[in-house]
């Protein structure tokens, strides 16, 4: 099997010891560097494990002929722009499973008309992941909000919607929350 682990890698900024000390087990840098270069048999556990310590999906990791590669012409920090040392590629943006959208059709607090926003579901239990992180919250009737997720008390969220003026909303007991997770902007 082909994969892109070493392109992933590198893409993200990460060391071969540190991904190995983000997988779960842990593992060591010699390992991923085999599963890279091909000298050790790429399992889907591997690449379950790979993908996880990368936070991307296993198929980020596969080389597919359909999915066209995304060559990084530039590095852009605060010390200006600069040509990548060697080639390198961005991962274009995949959903993982479960996730949903919001789509900004009015530009609003950070927001601009356009914006997709995607989100994680959480079930309560993980509602504190969420803490001071940009949430979707159903409410009845089809109806939600969306904001700051500013405090939790028992089984009460309360959000502050974007944009200036905008009064806090307490949910009681929601069924699941959306933690955004990622934004996707067309410039």
């Amino acid at each position: 099997m082909i994969t892109a682990i070493r392109e992933v890698r590198r893409a993200k900024g990460m060391t071969l010891d540190a991904v190995a000390r983000a997988c779960v087990p842990p593992t060591t840098a010699q390992t991923v560097g085999r599963l890279e270069t091909g000298t050790r048999t790429v399992s889907v556990g591997w690449l379950n494990r790979i993908a996880d310590a990368l936070g991307v999906t296993a198929a980020d990791l596969v080389t597919l002929p359909d999915r066209a590669d995304l060559p990084v012409a530039a590095l852009l920090d605060a010390d200006g722009v600069r040509a990548p040392r060697r080639a390198t590629a961005a991962i274009p943006p995949q959903p993982m499973p479960g996730q949903i959208a919001v789509t900004v059709t009015g530009s609003t607090g950070d927001y601009r008309s356009g914006d997709e926003i995607w989100c994680e579901p959480l079930g309560a239990e993980a509602f504190a992941d969420a803490r001071n992180r940009d949430v979707l919250v159903p409410r009845p009737a089809g109806r939600f909000v969306f904001g700051r997720l500013i405090d939790l008390d028992g089984t009460a969220v309360t959000i502050a919607p974007p944009g200036s003026g905008s009064v806090p909303q307490t949910i009681i007991d929601p069924a699941w929350i959306g933690r955004a997770v990622r934004l996707v902007r067309t410039l």
